[in-house]
């Protein structure tokens, strides 16, 4: 039976996405991921989306666009039962407390009342690149201290919505510069397309299904990825699974 998936998020749920139904199928899981792309979106303008009833979101099944598609929140929530709905918000906001409400309330209580039978995540995202001229601009100099700000405001908000659980993708990030990723951005915000997205899958596949990952066998990746950047990945996401 498949695991089903929607993501009400912008490109770092796309990025988060991207590997996850093929590396989920190598370890012999059906898992079904569909993605609401608006590139940057906030949880502002999600919910004004929803309020509005409007038809802005491409749709992205199991990592790929669904050309010539446009759907609603509301049909996409009504679209199949859901095992699981993420929300998440844009990273300029990220860091901001004052940003997710009462935007997350709404989108909170709207996936709760048309997928009751749903795990409701949060997906906690990642702070820019260290030195970047991106995250001068917020105010930061390197990861830690932006990222610092955006664990904070995802742990309240997951709270404040009672959420089923916390995806910490941000917290794998943070691990994997520790151990000496060197750059796991691709344009100081984006996951980089090999390992950054590696290790998005594995930290996403682990979290919703409970699965071990320590001998994923999946390497499909659209740029090259040594051994030992993914003995990194591995053990990264695997700290950042059982922090408490």
């Amino acid at each position: 039976m498949a695991i089903h998936v929607l993501s009400i998020g912008n490109s770092f749920s796309q990025d988060a996405q991207r590997y996850l139904h093929d590396l989920a199928r190598g370890e012999g899981t059906e898992l079904e991921t569909v993605n609401l792309m608006i590139g940057g979106c906030s949880l502002e303008r999600h919910f004004r989306n929803l309020k509005g009833e409007k038809r802005d979101y491409t749709l992205e099944v199991n990592g790929h666009f669904a050309e010539g598609f446009l759907t609603t929140i509301q049909e996409a929530l009504t679209a199949r039962k859901w095992d699981a709905v993420t929300l998440q918000q844009a990273s300029h906001f990220s860091y901001l407390a004052e940003t997710y409400q009462p935007y997350l309330g709404v989108l909170a209580a709207a996936v709760r009342e048309y997928c009751p039978g749903a795990k409701l995540y949060l997906h906690q995202t990642w702070a820019y690149e260290t030195g970047s001229e991106r995250i001068r601009r917020h105010g930061f100099e390197t990861y830690e201290e932006m990222f610092a700000r955006v664990k904070d405001c995802y742990d309240r908000a997951a709270q404040e919505i009672r959420a089923d659980g916390l995806i910490p993708s941000g917290d794998a990030f943070r691990i994997a510069l520790e151990k000496g990723i060197g750059r796991i951005h691709r344009d100081t915000f984006h996951a980089s397309l090999g390992a950054g997205r590696f290790l998005l899958a594995l930290v996403w596949y682990a979290y919703l299904i409970g699965s071990p990952i320590d001998q994923v066998r999946f390497r499909n990746f659209e740029e090259p990825v040594s051994e030992e950047e993914c003995g990194i990945v591995l053990q990264a996401a695997g700290e950042a699974l059982r922090l408490p």
